[in-house]
């Protein structure tokens, strides 16, 4: 394991971070394609039901829905680079014992 692997992993770790966080102020940029149609399509169908004269409440629950989706979405990305940033450092320091273990003295 080079330092460039536990490097690149930290990077994907903060741009996670950064999504997750984004995620919970209501931005809309580190969403999916799948999931920015679901919010424009509560969001239309609630403005259309506001224009209307009636209840939201539909088209609310379904942007709560499409965020915990994300959020849950990113928490497990987060998870599996933690995860795998856990697994190079492990593996890392098994080689390095390894080779000191069977040096010459």
């Amino acid at each position: 394991m080079g330092n460039a692997d536990t490097r690149r992993l930290d990077r994907e770790i903060h741009k996670t971070m950064r999504k997750l966080e984004a995620v919970r102020q209501g931005e809309t940029w580190p969403l999916t394609s799948s999931e920015r149609r679901a919010v424009l399509t509560a969001l239309a169908g609630g403005s259309y039901r506001v224009a209307r004269g009636k209840s939201p409440a539909r088209a609310e629950q379904r942007l709560e829905s499409v965020s915990s989706a994300a959020e849950t979405r990113l928490n497990a990305e987060l998870t599996a680079l933690h995860g795998e940033r856990q697994r190079l450092i492990t593996e890392a320091a098994r080689t390095k014992a390894a080779k000191k273990s069977s040096g010459w003295w």
